[in-house]
């Protein structure tokens, strides 16, 4: 009869309702856990020893975090392998957002283009927010006579051999130079050092020219009139030296490098407890304490989206990637 359902009829129209019943019970769940969250204390892993910028960085922002979101948010310090062990270990992490990464610019765009890693930086994490950037910025030794981008490159053509210092093969001041350089169409010698400030000692001292710089590191000496500040390697100029430009407007568009330090998540992450942790990062940079804390470790406060952290870190990995390719500092 017309009026009257067959058993497979009736099967045929249960079995739908009862997918869509348990869809909604799954995201009645999901929605509750994350309305929770969190429940218990969040560990930040941080790939660097204490003491450096990303730790601190680390460490303020879990104080923040603490304070906002209403749960301990506690720094685990995991170096080595470049940082590559702390992220294999957050990637691998349970993605219920207790375990999150202070996420390094070198972590996640350097090192995988240097070395073989463990980890996909594009599909292995979650970007939460970038909490703060830090541009280089290209300095020359206070008797180099040249007041502007355009004016160095006219003068390390007419003086071929020039060398140029690094806080090491691979380093990102390293990698920094060497994209310029070959984008900018110009030859300098590398010279490595053990670091940062040895480099722009020598740089001071006259022993080397040029050198792309930490800022944090090139300010105080420019202030004392040791080195000249030409550009800053960043897409817009930094608050901490608004008077020095771009190398984009300098003459070079489209170039712009920069380290950086964020919070991410393991791949899977359920997105409100990301979107809750990227709200409480971006409003903690526009606090004028918190931006001074950051600042005085030669950072511009960001806390940017989830998105843009996103393609931020995507458009990262492929500049990186020719840059590592450039040098000629990928290992085997």
């Amino acid at each position: 009869m017309s009026g009257i359902l067959s058993v497979s009829n009736r099967r045929a129209l249960v079995a739908p309702l009862l997918v869509l019943s348990l869809a909604f019970s799954s995201i009645a769940i999901f929605a509750a856990h994350a309305q929770a969250w969190p429940e218990r204390p969040v560990r930040l892993i941080v790939p660097f020893a204490a003491g450096g910028n990303t730790d601190g960085i680390g460490r303020i922002m879990a104080q923040r975090l603490s304070e906002t979101l209403g749960a301990p948010f506690v720094v685990e310090n995991r170096p080595g392998a470049g940082g590559a062990i702390a992220a294999e270990l957050a990637a691998k992490a349970t993605p219920d957002g207790y375990t999150l990464l202070v996420a390094a610019l070198p972590v996640m765009a350097v090192v995988p283009a240097v070395s073989p890693v463990r980890y996909d930086s594009l599909k292995d994490f979650a970007p939460i927010s970038n909490i703060a950037t830090n541009p280089f910025v290209l300095v020359v030794n206070k008797d180099v006579p040249v007041t502007t981008l355009k004016a160095f490159g006219d003068y390390v053509r007419g003086k071929p051999g020039l060398s140029y210092g690094s806080a090491g093969v691979g380093s990102l001041n390293h990698l920094s130079m060497a994209l310029f350089l070959h984008r900018a169409g110009l030859a300098m010698t590398h010279v490595p050092y053990k670091g940062n400030a040895p480099a722009l000692a020598d740089v001071v001292a006259g022993h080397i020219p040029a050198m792309f710089s930490n800022l944090s590191d090139a300010l105080p000496q420019a202030a004392a009139g040791n080195v000249r500040m030409l550009a800053v390697s960043s897409q817009s100029r930094s608050p901490l030296a608004p008077e020095v430009p771009t190398v984009a407007e300098s003459g070079f568009p489209g170039f712009s490098v920069l380290t950086w330090n964020g919070l991410m998540a393991p791949a899977g992450t359920p997105r409100p407890i990301v979107d809750r942790i990227a709200a409480a990062v971006a409003t903690a940079v526009k606090d004028p304490a918190f931006a001074t804390r950051l600042k005085e470790f030669g950072a511009d406060p960001l806390g940017d989206t989830p998105d843009e952290y996103r393609a931020m870190l995507a458009q990262d990995v492929a500049t990186w990637a020719e840059a590592v390719d450039i040098a000629g500092a990928k290992q085997p």
